[in-house]
């Protein structure tokens, strides 16, 4: 049997997953899985040893840490696939702090239940962001979503805390953000032959349903339809926007009037004023942005899951 590709990045999750190493080379070992493991060393690294990974012939490339991790991960592969390489499925060990990117791909955020996957693995395919602009003119890929103002400094704030980790991190730094955040830029999206302008805090285009480990910004997405799910709310009074973040936590911010949802394959998105504060999958793509291009390339790569829909062969 070929062996996985480990590609774990020693400081997610707070450090959490380095220590996390001794189980996951012990849990494999039982399971009898082949595998090679390799830790990142700097920032991107992972996207270089993906790449590298791809012309191995191994089994799979796991990415062991969180959404950064993921994200690198993805960002190699689809490196490889655009020069012309055939690559392996994508997988994930969720070990980071939010994980939701493998939540919204169907991969245990579990460390038991993903070796177990990996051991009777099931692939489907996978759904693979792009967009271009801000720090990244030539393009970044993304497996779950990007968020535009409020959830970006959310997630900055939350990487600024030290003992506090896992979803209760963004909790605090969700109240942090709405104490102190800035009046919202006017947004313009471009849909095909649709054109939205709105005054916004946030902004989410999502590929998958979750962001910040308990934020459900789209309920109802599938990152295999070839669409992103847009979630954006009008720019409210920050009590009414408190209420606004309580109700993403259930998935039920469509009752309220100051939500607008959509589904499109692509759109361009400019602020009209002010700057956009963008992440994609946690990574920074921009602090102040003007004008980005976002696009759902589907069923791109293939994703050790979960799915009920999954399939046991993979070819």
């Amino acid at each position: 049997m070929k062996p996985y590709l480990i590609v774990l990045n020693p400081v997610a999750g707070k450090g959490n997953a380095l220590k996390l190493v001794p189980r996951i080379e012990e849990d494999f070992r039982k399971l009898g899985i082949a595998f090679e493991l390799v830790q990142t060393q700097y920032p991107g690294h992972g996207i270089q040893l993906a790449e590298e990974g791809c012309a191995k012939g191994y089994r799979g490339i796991i990415a062991a840490g969180g959404d950064g991790t993921g994200n690198e991960v993805i960002n190699g592969l689809m490196r490889a696939k655009v020069a012309g390489k055939d690559i392996p499925p994508f997988g994930a060990l969720a070990v980071g702090r939010g994980n939701d990117l493998a939540y919204g791909a169907g991969i245990p955020t579990t460390l038991e239940e993903g070796c177990a996957l990996l051991a009777k693995p099931r692939y489907s395919p996978m759904d693979v962001g792009l967009v271009n602009g801000g720090d990244y003119p030539d393009g970044r890929y993304f497996g779950n979503g990007i968020g535009i103002g409020f959830d970006t400094i959310v997630g900055l704030e939350a990487a600024k805390m030290s003992h506090i980790h896992g979803f209760l991190a963004y909790v605090f730094g969700a109240l942090k953000t709405l104490i102190k955040y800035p009046s919202p830029p006017e947004l313009e999206l471009v849909m095909g032959d649709e054109v939205r302008k709105q005054r916004s805090p946030q902004l989410s285009v999502m590929n998958g349903t979750r962001m910040g480990g308990t934020f459900f910004m789209a309920p109802e997405a599938r990152n295999d339809d070839g669409m992103f799910d847009l979630c954006m709310a009008a720019d409210v009074p920050r009590r009414i926007l408190l209420g606004i973040i309580v109700k993403y936590t259930k998935g039920t911010q469509g009752e309220s009037p100051d939500i607008w949802f959509g589904r499109v394959p692509k759109l361009t998105i400019r602020a009209l004023n002010g700057g956009l504060v963008v992440h994609a999958d946690g990574e920074t793509i921009c602090i102040n942005g003007k004008e980005l291009q976002v696009e759902c390339l589907k069923h791109r790569i293939t994703a050790i899951c979960g799915k009920e829909d999954a399939q046991a062969d993979y070819s």
